[in-house]
């Protein structure tokens, strides 16, 4: 067996229906899955046992204890040579193994073998335009979206769990994730790093990502990715990059904006109009210039001004719920230095 897909689930029955058809269409057929229900209310047996005799899966139950423990509970029980770490909301085109295996092969030496590798995200045409104006505000330059979604090769490339794989051994040596409930794949990435290894990134391994179905739900992904930066900058000292600032410096140019919008607009009640209105009016301008290069950008790129426009929410929503997140954990991490355990219990163990 040279590959084995794990996948943590929790209360996403449909979702990993999903993914397991698409599994069934692979082209490269030598690969198990492993599905670990992590103590869901809404089980996906019945699911599972539907493809069990097209795969070689197995589907296990265990009480709540987070994605990344569920995936080292699944690893543990693996038997390929390596593993594809995956997440339940994502759906593979029928030659993402094949790629994968290409691309493996295409990196191996005589002197040393990939140890650990990931792969860019994409937005299917059946996705809701929300899900679209997600996946967009997740992808773009605009948005310090990041490698998600791209094909540049960086010198440090970090795999993040919606589609990341590893050599085996290297998963055990390392002792698998650790026992944070969000960031706990970046922090994976950083100690595969930090042991000397240097995961590649296979532009041709991609995967549909849904995401997020709504804005709310959105916000606190954004949010728990906003705390959890702070939390991995402890962990490993250094990590904590310019691009990491920029949402918060973001959230606070917005709010700093407003503000200054609403003293002008009080100080019309009590003062010459026209004296302040360009203090109440001003503020808005870089607001709306950046609201309009966002709508027009995600336009062309979806061929959509409806996903144009909901892209415009998707931004301020992804970098002010990071931004709020990451000035949350500054305070309780660094101002008042809680432990990351007892300061984000409710987020991140309850």
């Amino acid at each position: 067996m040279k590959y084995s897909i794990v996948v943590p689930v929790y209360n996403r029955p449909d979702e990993v229906d999903e993914l397991l058809e698409s599994l069934c269409s692979q082209t490269l057929k030598d690969f198990e899955v492993i599905v670990v229900e992590d103590g869901s209310k809404k089980p996906c047996k019945d699911v599972c046992d539907k493809y069990a005799s097209i795969l070689h899966l197995h589907y296990y139950y265990k009480e709540n204890s987070g994605p990344g423990q569920s995936r080292n509970y699944g690893v543990e029980r693996a038997q390929g040579e390596y593993v594809i770490i995956l997440d339940s909301d994502v759906v593979l085109p029928k030659t993402y193994l094949e790629a994968t295996d290409k691309s493996l092969t295409s990196h191996l030496s005589p002197h040393a073998s990939i140890a650990a590798w990931g792969g860019p995200d994409a937005s299917h045409p059946s996705f809701t335009p929300v899900q679209k104006a997600i996946s967009y505000s997740m992808t773009s330059f605009f948005t310090t979206g990041g490698i998600r979604g791209g094909k540049k090769k960086l010198d440090k490339f970090y795999p993040r769990s919606f589609n990341m794989g590893i050599r085996r051994d290297v998963y055990q040596q390392l002792g698998g994730f650790s026992k944070m409930r969000f960031g706990e794949d970046i922090d994976f990435s950083y100690r595969i790093v930090e042991a000397g290894y240097q995961p590649c990134l296979f532009p041709d391994a991609w995967v549909w990502h849904k995401r997020r179905t709504d804005f709310r739900k959105f916000f606190r992904q954004v949010y728990n990715s906003g705390i959890a930066r702070i939390n991995l900058e402890k962990r490993h000292p250094g990590t904590l990059k310019l691009v990491h600032l920029l949402p918060m410096v973001f959230t606070l140019g917005v709010i700093a904006l407003v503000l200054c919008s609403a003293v002008g607009r009080a100080l019309m009640h009590y003062d010459d109009v026209h004296r302040w209105y360009w203090l109440c009016a001003a503020p808005w301008l870089p607001i709306v210039f950046y609201s309009f290069v966002i709508c027009i950008d995600a336009t062309i790129q979806n061929k959509s001004l409806k996903v144009g426009l909901l892209a415009v929410p998707a931004a301020f929503v992804q970098l002010m719920g990071y931004g709020f997140g990451f000035l949350e954990s500054w305070w309780k991490r660094c101002v008042l230095h809680q432990d990351e355990f007892t300061a984000f219990e409710k987020n991140f163990y309850s």
